[in-house]
């Protein structure tokens, strides 16, 4: 019977210590850069892409001026917004301007930034800020990258937007008009008459706003 006891205890220790090695190794330092890249990369093929965060950090915290951060920046920008995380792709895609912004490839980064926003709209009634912020972004990057390689795609981008909020405009206008106040009516008519869009120039969405906006 004590032989028994002395087993069982000596598996219970040899769990515990097995599972505190297991925590120790989850927490690794002074690492190659390489060796913090290649992780990165192998939590972001897996999806995991919380944890890829992590990794970054710690490639960064240790290897500050490692030519692998700013392509680390980008591959984890694009991970979050394959994932529809565009918040967190547009965090990455700012530090990396910050740092990195030359004219050669700001015009790259600007593009993607601008993508970011634009496939992060899912509400024009609430995203109404966000519409007119990108559509100034892309307006400017056309006068800046004039016969730049992305700026057909940025183009196409700002038709789509201008026509959402001409019909949001039109929507609310409406909206007003059933509560018989046609001052208020005649405010956002306005802001339309202004716009290089026609209502003729539209066919409204039948099927959602979000997939008319995206076809």
């Amino acid at each position: 019977m004590q032989r028994i006891a002395l087993i069982f205890v000596t598996g219970v220790l040899t769990m515990v210590f097995w599972a505190g090695c297991g925590a120790k190794s989850e927490e690794e330092y002074e690492k190659p850069a390489l060796y913090w890249y290649q992780k990165m990369m192998k939590k972001i093929a897996s999806g995991n892409l919380e944890k890829a965060d992590n990794i970054f950090t710690s490639l960064e915290s240790e290897h500050i001026s490692s030519p692998l951060i700013p392509q680390a920046m980008l591959i984890l920008m694009q991970a979050h917004i394959d994932n529809e995380e565009y918040l967190l792709a547009n965090f990455y895609l700012e530090e990396y301007m910050k740092r990195y912004g030359s004219f050669k490839n700001r015009e790259l980064a600007e593009f993607i930034q601008i993508k970011a926003a634009f496939y992060g709209l899912h509400s024009p009634q609430r995203d109404q800020k966000l519409i007119s912020d990108t559509l100034i972004r892309a307006r400017n990057y056309i006068v800046t990258y004039p016969k730049g390689e992305f700026t057909p795609m940025v183009h196409t981008m700002e038709v789509r937007l201008e026509m959402t909020r001409f019909l949001l405009n039109e929507k609310i206008a409406r909206l007003y008009d059933r509560r018989d106040k046609p001052k208020a009516a005649a405010i956002y008519r306005k802001r339309n008459e202004a716009s290089w869009i026609k209502a003729d120039d539209i066919e409204p969405p039948s099927g959602g706003w979000f997939g008319w906006l995206f076809e």
